[in-house]
């Protein structure tokens, strides 16, 4: 089965996205594992399929792998990236996208980048989810240079550990230990950021199934409300990772605004069958 694909990124989130709509892939999770393989793979942060939407009011399905075959609940830069695919096909500048996790509202702006309404951040301590009832502004738990970080969902759970200074902490050595704490009964996206000033934060993210990466949507969404939650920035806040720039804004509602740029890396075909069941 030969099937096209375009490699996409988002301030260095990089996904590679096929298109299920007018057929079935059958894409599993060994075979969506495969394909984000950085050395015998296309290589990606995500792989992303578009699928046909159950009712008219949404544009498309996004589903969402992780490297390790498991399923993400939302990923904002992958639907920014999903966002520029449906503006070339359509030209329209505002749509719905169907997750497991929910809909999200998008819209292109007029220097090209792309505002996604990431939904209400939730904070109640099943919510995230936690495995045990607590306060989850102050989480006892700690690693190696780091230490009481606020949790919050925005469709995927969260944790975020403020810290003075962000090259010091290594990050690849406690990442996956906290993504697995057992706080986490589905395993979290740990957080480690650097307040700049009170509109700036420097953010480097652990995902769960994916590792470090250079962004983080749905990681950048936390940070901005789990800062404001704490006193340490307002409302909105330009967060500045490795790749890029994202702009995010909590509005009032609860909402969640993240805007920022996407890009096509390639474009090219695989054969599914030839990949592992």
């Amino acid at each position: 089965m030969i099937v096209p694909f375009t490699k996409m990124h988002g301030c260095g989130n990089d996904f590679v996205v096929m298109d299920a709509r007018a057929r079935a892939l059958r894409l599993t999770a060994a075979r969506a594992a495969a394909i984000a393989d950085r050395h015998t793979g296309i290589g990606c942060d995500q792989v992303i399929t578009l699928e046909p939407a159950a009712t008219e009011d949404v544009d498309v399905f996004m589903r969402i792998y992780n490297p390790d075959g498991s399923e993400a609940g939302a990923c904002g830069n992958a639907t920014r990236c999903v966002v520029s695919i449906l503006t070339a096909e359509t030209g329209r500048g505002l749509y719905t996208i169907e997750t497991i996790s929910g809909r999200l509202q998008a819209r292109v702006l007029e220097d090209g980048r792309v505002e996604v309404d990431m939904g209400p951040a939730h904070f109640g301590w099943s919510d995230v989810p936690l495995a045990v009832e607590w306060d989850t502004l102050h989480l006892d738990l700690s690693a190696p240079g780091v230490s009481d970080p606020a949790a919050a969902s925005v469709g995927n759970p969260h944790a975020t550990f403020f810290v003075d200074d962000l090259d010091a902490i290594d990050i690849p050595a406690i990442g996956p230990l906290l993504e697995h704490a057992s706080i986490f009964p589905h395993r979290a996206n740990i957080g480690f950021a650097q307040i700049l000033a009170p509109d700036r934060i420097r953010l480097r993210v652990w995902e769960r199934g994916a590792g470090l990466t250079l962004a983080c949507g749905s990681g950048a969404c936390a940070t901005m409300v789990n800062a404001a939650r704490r006193g340490l920035t307002g409302r909105h806040a330009r967060i500045i990772a490795d790749g890029g720039e994202l702009d995010l804004r909590w509005r009032d509602d609860g909402h969640v605004l993240m805007t920022g740029p996407t890009a096509i890396s390639f474009r090219g075909d695989i054969d599914l069958a030839a990949l592992a069941l």
